[in-house]
């Protein structure tokens, strides 16, 4: 919730950098990249949360703990290395798609121990 709220706060101070006013999303590159990112990240942010408990109550609390983590820094980078250019997103992007595919195998593998495991 801390990095939504951090991005959000970005998004608000581009804004009153570029003087541009809600509803509006366009203006300046450094403010349209500035949002998209956080609206990027809000969009991934309930995929994760939801791996994030599965994963931690099927699998295994500290694994998951560890991917989570590793997961904010990957969108952090994200977000930074996108408010400077557009290019500067794929390398952490591509980390933080390798590590909900994880989370992904991490929930399936607990859940099918857990109710499939005799």
């Amino acid at each position: 919730v801390l990095f939504l709220a951090y991005f959000a706060m970005q998004v608000i101070y581009a804004r009153r950098k570029y003087k541009i006013s809600p509803p509006e999303t366009t203006g300046h590159p450094e403010f349209e990249r500035t949002f998209r990112a956080q609206a990027n990240c809000s969009e991934y942010f309930p995929i994760f949360i939801s791996l994030l408990w599965v994963a931690g109550i099927f699998f295994h609390q500290g694994v998951t703990a560890a991917c989570g983590l590793l997961y904010l820094y990957t969108r952090l980078k994200y977000f930074q290395g996108y408010t400077v250019a557009a290019q500067g997103r794929l390398a952490p992007l591509y980390t933080s798609a390798w590590l909900l595919w994880l989370l992904v195998g991490l929930a399936l593998a607990g859940l099918l121990v857990h109710f499939l495991w005799p």
